[in-house]
């Protein structure tokens, strides 16, 4: 698969993201020089993290039976020390429905587990940049 992101040169720096068919804006905040049009690259990778654990719960819930009506994820960022190396997200779950107590403990633990959780703590992730040879 392959995301593609493309200028929109009508703003300042607003790009188009395409996944899979599904477009969105991405912008910076007007402090950083941007719009505020849509959100920024943090954002989109605080996001992933949070709508993997809705996702994965709501997953686990219907596969196992268990009473899980409502989900709410809330991902607070403190990006104060990003350049020293630590970049903390704490995520907080509302999770509605008749769950009883270990229900709740079973699901916390399910969150902590979803892909995108392993794939930001546990992964060693190497990325290529190159120049595209047709865009010369």
């Amino acid at each position: 698969m392959t995301i593609r992101i493309e200028r929109d040169r009508a703003h300042k720096m607003r790009h188009e993201v395409t996944v899979r068919g599904h477009r969105f804006a991405v912008d910076e905040a007007a402090a950083q020089g941007g719009e505020d049009l849509g959100p920024d690259p943090h954002d989109l990778y605080d996001a992933a993290l949070g709508s993997c654990k809705a996702l994965t719960l709501l997953w686990y819930a219907q596969r196992k039976g268990l009473p899980l009506e409502d989900i709410r994820v809330a991902v607070e960022r403190d990006a104060g020390q990003e350049r020293q190396g630590l970049y903390r997200l704490r995520v907080a779950l509302a999770l509605g429905g008749p769950l009883s107590e270990a229900q709740r403990q079973e699901l916390l633990a399910v969150a902590r587990k979803c892909p995108v959780h392993k794939l930001m703590a546990q992964v060693t992730t190497e990325i290529e940049t190159a120049l595209d040879p047709a865009a010369a």
